[in-house]
């Protein structure tokens, strides 16, 4: 008996000694790894620290770069208020009109009170103006002007400045966050710059609500992109997701077409969800988000619901059914969304500059990895594979990244977009620079490439490191090569703007049109009236507002054909004092047939014959715009032109018609 108890007690001492040996190993190990963990620390902590000051930089030089260009491309800082002014395009300068009438009021909240009860601008109309306009931008400005000392025009235009550098700095984190590199996000930054003409209107129309609105998108794209990376920590997912859900509202409120472009970024989560390329709940916390945007009563934010939550909620029975079922859904889908308008193309010139930069050849090679990596993790998810939460560097799946997933679709339906209305390759554009930077700098994607070639000479992940790296450097020293000196010059060579026509007319209206006069025109150039006088308009530049657009083409029909009898009852109507006829639009010359001006409302009168495949204007009228310049009856019954210069020709409505033969 005694023989196996003491058996026994050799045994559990074994296992004892067995398992204190074990634990002085793993403390021994522990002990050896823990300088390694320092290191890895520091490195990493050296890394973000670099990346982020660099990240600011690029903001901060591009903002100066931006102020410099401005000035020297107006002549901005020698030139008069009343010529500053004019140099905010396309019917921007309506906006700024506000900002100055904030800073004129006794209070703020005298100001807010006038905006949202303004009477003063639309003839015959009572509007809310900060509602309609979506002038918080102005609102905020114009609150904060009053604790700096400044003229007014530049601290507006310098807080326009300051939100692009934030543009570009987010730019320059979601190419980092993507690739892993900070090198990516300096690339992107460069190629943004260089591409300046495809990528921002802030040069000409530094008021227009995309240059506020926009750089808030680019920090909810980059928000949004780490919240959709793996294996991140809890404390960083939720301020990725507060920051989402922040910018997202601003965006909300400061631009009128925030909620479509908010619509084809919930169509990309979708591609996500119905896929399996993303964890359900990261998806439910984003559906909880537009949920709580829902619940405020704004418009705007109520119209992207009514798309969003449709799109998010409504389609789940699209993940149900057999495989071939799921897939004619989807397209039947896209296919409702995509088909239901038509607009203008961009031309060819857009694809060539980009080609020219070396952007668009890195852009394909990049899409066309990672869109193939895409769909071959989604025919897995189809089988029925379940989605990896640890990705290995040598597995070679990009298309497992959640966050590269989304970018794949992101430019993919922005990208058609693009070819189907030239408006948009200012939201396709960037995210191609940052798209691009981030495939070429990337290892994974690399990997990626090689995996399929299925390498047996070299190692694919030395050489994938290696290219990630020596490909980027290449890109770099060329742009600096041959678009620095370009860049440079800009801010050295004088430019010259000057728009004498447009001054004359201004003056003219300060000094002897009544200030109560109602002015009739084309929108880019009533904005303009608007700003420098003052005066009450039949219409401002606003293609948001159905009310707004159908008053915008009344005025319009001073260039169709026809009579003075029926031009006059239309301006009367808005109760018009005088009327601007523009020569650049009443002498348009197109080589695009049928998209002028004249061509679309002669389409829309009815004034047009198709013969043989071709299209002839026709009327029994003549175009008023030119016969109203001959100075006779029946015109000069029904107008008087009171002032006029080789740009405009204005004629006053006559109160009273005068019968002259």
């Amino acid at each position: 008996v005694i023989v196996p108890d003491a058996k026994n007690d050799s045994e559990d001492e074994t296992d004892e000694q067995q398992s204190n040996d074990e634990e002085i190993s793993n403390q021994e190990s522990e002990a050896s790894d823990e300088p390694e963990r320092k290191s890895t620390f520091v490195q990493r902590l050296v890394r973000g620290v670099f990346g982020c000051v660099a990240a600011v930089a690029c903001g901060v030089l591009y903002a100066a770069y931006l102020s410099a260009y401005h000035d020297r491309k107006f002549w901005f800082s020698a030139r008069q208020e009343l010529e500053r002014e004019i140099t905010f395009q396309a019917g921007s300068g309506m906006y700024y009109y506000y900002y100055k009438k904030m800073l004129a009021a006794p209070s703020f909240q005298r100001g807010f009170y006038e905006l949202t009860a303004d009477n003063r601008t639309v003839s015959g109309q009572t509007i809310n103006a900060v509602e309609r306009l979506s002038l918080y931008p102005e609102l905020l400005t114009s609150l904060t002007y009053k604790l700096l000392e400044c003229e007014p025009i530049y601290f507006y235009i310098g807080t326009v400045f300051g939100l692009q550098a934030v543009y570009v700095t987010a730019l320059f984190i979601s190419s980092w966050v993507l690739s892993r590199t900070w090198v990516a996000g300096m690339l992107a930054v460069a190629w943004y710059v260089i591409n300046r003409p495809d990528t921002t209107r802030v040069d000409d129309t530094v008021p227009l609500r995309e240059n506020w609105a926009l750089p808030y998108f680019s920090c909810q794209v980059a928000a949004l992109t780490g919240y959709l990376c793996n294996n991140i920590s809890s404390a960083t997912e939720t301020l990725c997701y507060l920051m989402m859900s922040a910018v997202t509202f601003i965006f909300l409120l400061v631009w009128e077409h925030s909620h479509y472009v908010i619509f084809i970024q919930a169509l990309c989560l979708f591609l996500l969800d119905s896929f399996d390329l993303v964890p359900p709940r990261k998806v439910l916390h984003i559906k909880y988000c537009v949920v709580c945007l829902k619940s405020l009563s704004i418009d705007a934010i109520l119209s992207f619901s009514q798309m969003a939550l449709h799109l998010l909620f409504g389609f789940q029975n699209m993940k149900r059914g057999p495989v071939i079922a799921r897939i004619i859904k989807l397209f039947l889908h896209f296919y409702l969304v995509f088909t239901t308008n038509g607009f203008q193309r961009p031309g060819q010139d857009l694809f060539l500059r980009l080609t020219q930069a070396s952007v668009l050849p890195f852009y394909f090679l990049v899409l066309a990895v990672c869109l193939l990596s895409t769909l071959e993790i989604i025919y897995k998810r189809l089988r029925g594979q379940p989605m990896k939460d640890q990705l290995k560097f040598e597995d070679g799946r990009i298309g497992e990244h959640p966050e590269v997933t989304y970018h794949v679709f992101h430019t993919l339906l922005f990208g058609g977009l693009a070819l189907l209305f030239d408006g948009t390759k200012y939201l396709w554009t960037p995210y191609v620079c940052m798209f691009t930077a981030f495939g070429v700098c990337s290892p994974k994607l690399w990997m990626t490439l090689f995996k399929w070639v299925n390498l047996k000479s070299l190692d694919p992940v030395v050489l994938s490191l290696t290219l990630s790296t020596s490909v980027p450097t290449i890109i770099c020293f060329s742009l600096w090569r041959e678009y620095c000196p370009r860049v440079m010059s800009e801010l050295v060579d004088l430019q010259e703007f000057y728009d004498p026509d447009t001054v004359e007319l201004i003056n003219w209206i300060k000094t002897q049109a009544p200030i109560a006069a109602v002015f009739a025109g084309s929108p880019q150039l009533l904005g303009t009236v608007k700003l420098c006088s003052g005066s009450i308009v039949t219409s401002l530049p606003l293609y948001s507002d159905i009310s707004l657009l159908r008053r915008t083409e009344d005025p319009f029909q001073v260039y169709a054909m026809r009579s003075p009898e029926e031009v006059y009852k239309i301006l009367t109507s808005q109760k018009t004092n005088y009327v601007i006829i523009e020569e650049a639009i009443c002498n348009e010359l197109s080589l695009y047939r049928g998209c002028r001006i004249k061509d679309l409302l002669d389409i829309s009168n009815g004034h047009v014959v198709y013969d043989k495949g071709e299209m002839y204007s026709f009327s029994k009228h003549r175009r008023f715009c030119s016969e109203i310049k001959m100075n006779y009856s029946p015109y000069t019954n029904y107008f008087t032109r009171v002032f006029w210069n080789r740009s405009y020709h204005v004629y006053k409505v006559n109160s009273v018609i005068s019968f002259q033969y």
